[in-house]
């Protein structure tokens, strides 16, 4: 009954039973598998409190990565917000923070909520912790905000991909945003179609972003990049809740998505043989020399 293998289908159940896309997906996963509310109810806490650990412990504790690239990122980030002088404001600000304090705690082996892959896994907390802290949600509400994301993310793997290797980091990254914008379009106020208008929007903005990690590591440039993904999300629903049409359906987004990545070259596909894995200065900061050379 609440099954649905795209957005289309989504929107339409959406519509049908009057549902936001949060609770359409959590009638699917009560319908799709043995578990019980009580269950699924346990493991989605349990994850929004990893996801909250993963974005607050670096701040106070900053955590250095195995290949030594990371370290104390997000407590720089916390200490220019403290001042009053962070030029991207509040809700960005805090964003960036927890997205980049997520991929610290990956690099360094901590333990994280791959959402929907470890190099992505910032940008939806950094999103949603943001979104309770500036307009104080509730965690019930950032679990419905979960189950929003979860949706976009499951389309995205049963239509496209989110593997780097595959779609480069338009997959991982991108599709991480657009999980991000959708679920931050729900929690503000967005009908179930300017979620999916948000979600098509970040996928555009991302198209042909290339996997490109400096010594083989998820550590650099992917932390910069879940910062960057963080301020896509949010551009891109702010654009869907002012009502800006989107031309092309998600879909059809995700279908140009899975095409484009597939014809981006097995260099910048998470190799480190090309982009700025090759660069000189990536070259020369990497402990066991440059893939590339």
């Amino acid at each position: 009954m609440y099954e649905f293998d795209c957005a289309k289908d989504m929107l339409g159940l959406c519509e049908k039973y009057e549902l936001p896309i949060s609770a359409l997906m959590y009638r699917r996963e009560l319908e799709g598998t043995e578990a019980g509310e009580e269950e699924i109810d346990g493991k989605m806490s349990r994850a929004l409190e990893i996801m909250k650990h993963a974005a607050h412990s670096p701040i106070i504790q900053p955590k250095k990565s195995m290949n030594g690239l990371l370290g104390g990122e997000a407590q720089k980030l916390d200490a220019l917000y403290q001042t009053g002088k962070a030029p991207c404001g509040d809700l960005v600000s805090r964003g960036i923070t927890y997205a980049m304090a997520v991929l610290e705690v990956n690099a360094s082996m901590g333990l994280i909520v791959a959402a929907p892959t470890a190099g992505s896994a910032g940008i939806v907390p950094g999103t949603l912790l943001a979104l309770q802290e500036i307009y104080g949600l509730s965690d019930d509400a950032l679990l419905s905000g979960l189950y929003n994301a979860g949706a976009i993310g499951y389309l995205a793997m049963r239509n496209a991909t989110v593997a780097g290797a595959v779609g480069g980091c338009q997959a991982e990254v991108g599709v991480a945003s657009a999980m991000a914008a959708s679920a931050m379009t729900e929690l503000m106020g967005g009908t179930p179609r300017m979620c999916a208008a948000a979600a098509s929007t970040v996928l555009q903005n991302m198209l042909g972003l290339v996997c490109d990690p400096v010594g083989g590591f998820v550590e650099y440039p992917c932390q910069n990049r879940n910062a960057a993904g963080v301020a896509n999300a949010m551009v891109a629903s702010e654009l869907a809740l002012a009502g800006i049409p989107q031309l092309i359906p998600l879909d059809e987004m995700m279908d140009a998505m899975y095409k484009v990545g597939k014809r981006i070259p097995p260099e910048l596909r998470e190799t480190a043989l090309g982009g700025c894995a090759t660069t000189p200065s990536a070259c020369a900061s990497c402990q066991g020399g440059c893939a590339g050379n």
